[in-house]
């Protein structure tokens, strides 16, 4: 089982090698004086992310995506873009503090998702189950894609503000559950408590039989939840580049945001059956927002301050390591300059 001690390992160990990596794949193409035009990235089965929408709409350029795979996992995902294994990856901004205080040289540059009334990541019992309340969920087991990230977050916010004392908090217990196994899990008594959210949730919900205990949109209102991040080295040798990449990011949410959902829709679905990765198409009837809530994606010290205000009270952050200015920048976002 994943634990949050081999998380953090897991990203020293990527910051230990990045000066090995970074010289490889398309980084190398600044080192010959031309600038990257291709960035690697990892996708996410069955989805269109908002880098993968604005590729198909023409806004990154010159600039193409290649895919090496897919995660379920941001933290893994920002840690792939560390080492150098892709270019890009993105991730919850709690996770991604995390990983900058381990030293990481990574720099968030624009919101690609968020939490809103379309969006919003849910914590899901059976309907006509025993656990009502916070209390209920001691000695409980609770299915995230993983730990150390928004799921985690979200649920220790909800268990403090219930006034669970440490001690109780630690007996509820977070599981790794991978995101499409996760509504069945629930239902076949694997775990108490199920993590869902975009189109899986929505799906999970049509079948009926189950009811939120706590939403993150409950608990903090619409924002941004999560960044793509690229390695310094690289945003220093590509500018241009990371400039394109950032702003057409930006363009694509917005476009997502003003166009007929039917539109969106059947963007998504085009772009899922022309990649050929053999992935089912009718979960995207479901996809409602990218949650983003600042125009084109622009990042505000509110979005990270938050979570190291939290992992400072929890003790998992030394009393001002980092501030929100050390994580990000709207330099290369011509959206948000606009």
């Amino acid at each position: 089982m994943t634990t949050r001690r081999s998380v953090l390992a897991a990203a020293a160990a990527g910051v230990l090698a990045v000066s090995l990596l970074s010289a490889c794949g398309s980084a190398g193409a600044a080192a010959s004086g031309e600038q990257a035009k291709e960035l690697r990235y990892q996708g996410w089965v069955g989805a269109v992310t908002p880098a993968e929408l604005a590729e198909d709409l023409g806004y990154l350029g010159d600039v193409k995506l290649r895919w090496i795979g897919n995660t379920i996992s941001g933290p893994q995902d920002i840690q792939a873009a560390t080492t150098g294994d892709t270019d890009f990856g993105g991730a919850f901004n709690g996770a991604i503090v995390k990983l900058k205080v381990s030293k990481a040289p990574i720099t968030a540059v624009v919101s690609y998702y968020g939490s809103d009334k379309g969006n919003y990541s849910g914590f899901f019992v059976l309907e006509d189950g025993p656990i009502k309340s916070a209390k209920d969920l001691i000695g409980k087991k609770i299915g995230v894609n993983t730990l150390g990230a928004h799921a985690e977050a979200i649920t220790k916010t909800y268990l403090t503000r219930a006034g669970l004392t440490p001690e109780e908090i630690k007996q509820v217990e977070l599981i790794v559950v991978p995101p499409v196994n996760t509504e069945q899990s629930l239902r076949a008594g694997q775990i108490d408590v199920a993590a869902l959210s975009g189109t899986l949730r929505d799906v999970a919900l049509e079948h009926g039989g189950i009811r939120p205990l706590y939403t993150d949109v409950d608990l903090l209102g619409d924002f941004n939840g999560g960044s793509y991040v690229l390695r310094n080295d690289f945003i220093k040798e590509n500018p241009d580049t990371v400039r394109a990449f950032t702003t057409g990011v930006a363009k694509a949410v917005d476009w997502s945001r003003s166009q007929p959902i039917e539109t969106v829709h059947a963007k998504f679905e085009e772009i899922i059956s022309k990649r050929g990765r053999n992935e089912d198409t009718n979960q995207v009837k479901f996809w409602k927002s990218y949650g983003v809530v600042s125009p084109g994606g622009k990042i505000a010290d509110t979005d990270f301050s938050v979570w190291i205000e939290w992992l400072n009270n929890t003790g998992e952050l030394k009393k001002n390591d980092l501030e929100p200015a050390d994580l990000y920048t709207n330099e290369y976002n011509e959206v948000a300059a606009s």
